[in-house]
């Protein structure tokens, strides 16, 4: 199950994420989200559990917890949308 964890300070690790996260259960993936244009951290990022249960456990245990300072938002992600019909780029 892939988990959302939003509002991390620039200077979040990878690695800080998957410590905290595998107290909890197993993990499969850490990925924080950088900006394309500056390298610098977008302040989410997904963390992928081997099982549902240790996922939503890390849910309700680490939801409004703090790290680095900053109360981070933990909650099940959600599908990216889909931005096809946005209208840009539209040939007509």
């Amino acid at each position: 199950m892939k988990i959302f964890v939003g509002n991390l300070g620039t200077e979040t690790t990878e690695k800080e994420l998957e410590t905290l996260f595998s107290g909890i259960g197993p993990i499969k993936s850490v990925k924080i989200i950088n900006d394309n244009y500056t390298s610098r951290s977008r302040g989410f990022g997904f963390v992928e559990m081997e099982e549902a249960e240790h996922a939503q456990k890390a849910i309700e245990t680490l939801n409004s917890t703090v790290l680095n300072g900053q109360t981070i938002v933990v909650n099940e992600a959600k599908p990216k949308a889909d931005n096809s019909n946005t209208g840009f780029n539209k040939r007509y």
